[in-house]
C-alpha cells in the first residue's frame, strides 16, 4: 500500500543527545543552525496562514490540495535505478547492490544507538536524491567510486534530515586513511546544492516536483539480496 505525502516539505528535527561524531571542518555549514533555520522557517509561514474569520474564496481561486502516494519501496528502487542508469559504465551494478549500502548504513546506526529508528522514509529519499543529482556523475568508473559518492550523499542527507543533532563518520567512509577525499566532497555537493537543500525545505512546488521525477527513475523489478 503506497505512503501518502503531504506537499509540506520535510523538517528536519533535533535531538538532546550530546554530539559524538568527528569535528567537521569549519567551512561546512552547521547542521544543528541550518535545522533551526527551516524550523523557523516553517514556523513563520503556519503563522502567516492563521486566518480565524476567513472569507469566501471564489471557486476559480480556492487553493487545491494535492496529494502525491508512493511507497518507501517504490521510491528506493526509483533511487537505486537511477544511479546504475547515471553510472552506465558500471555494468555489474545492480539496484539491490545500491539498496545494500543505504540499508547497511542505516542499521549500523540503529544497531550502534546513534538513531532510535531509520531514516529511510520518503521524504528523506526525495532529499537524497536532490543530493545524488548533483553529486553522482557518469564519469565514475568503480564501483568504489560510486559507493564513496552516495555515501557522501547519505551523511549530508542524515546530518540535514536526520532526527539526531550529529552521526558518526566511519559507517559512511570507504576509503581508507586520509579522510581528506571524504570532506572534499562534502563542501563540492554543498557548494553545488546548498540552495536547492533549502529550497526543497520551504518550497511545497520544489520538493513535489522533485517527488515526481524521483518516481519517473522507476525501473523494471529487481531482487534484494
Amino acid at each position: 500500500m503506497g505512503t501518502v505525502l503531504s506537499l509540506s516539505p520535510p523538517h528536519a528535527r533535533s535531538s538532546s543527545k550530546p554530539e559524538r561524531s568527528l569535528r567537521r571542518p569549519s567551512v561546512l555549514l552547521s547542521a544543528l543552525a541550518w535545522k533551526r533555520l527551516v524550523a523557523a522557517s516553517a514556523k513563520k509561514k503556519s503563522a502567516k496562514k492563521v486566518n480565524p474569520k476567513p472569507s469566501p474564496a471564489p471557486e476559480s481561486c480556492s487553493p487545491r490540495r494535492v496529494l502525491v502516494q508512493a511507497s518507501t519501496g517504490e521510491l528506493l528502487r526509483c533511487l537505486a535505478h537511477f544511479l546504475c542508469r547515471r553510472c552506465y559504465r558500471l555494468k555489474e551494478l545492480s539496484p539491490a547492490e545500491v539498496v545494500g549500502w543505504f540499508r547497511t548504513v542505516d542499521r549500523a546506526l540503529l544497531l550502534q544507538g546513534w538513531q532510535d529508528q531509520g531514516f529511510i522514509s520518503p521524504a528523506n529519499l526525495v532529499f537524497v536524491y536532490l543530493l545524488c543529482r548533483e553529486a553522482v556523475g557518469s564519469e565514475l568508473a568503480t564501483s568504489a567510486e560510486l559507493q564513496a559518492a552516495f555515501l557522501t550523499c547519505l551523511y549530508l542527507a542524515y546530518s540535514y534530515m536526520g532526527n539526531e543533532i550529529s552521526y558518526p563518520l566511519k559507517p559512511f567512509l570507504v576509503e581508507q586513511g586520509s579522510k581528506d577525499a571524504f570532506w572534499e566532497r562534502c563542501l563540492r555537493i554543498i557548494q553545488r546544492s546548498s540552495a536547492k537543500m533549502l529550497q526543497i525545505n520551504a518550497d511545497p512546488h520544489y520538493f513535489t516536483q522533485v517527488f515526481r521525477e524521483l518516481k519517473g527513475e522507476g525501473g523494471g523489478p529487481w531482487k534484494e539480496k
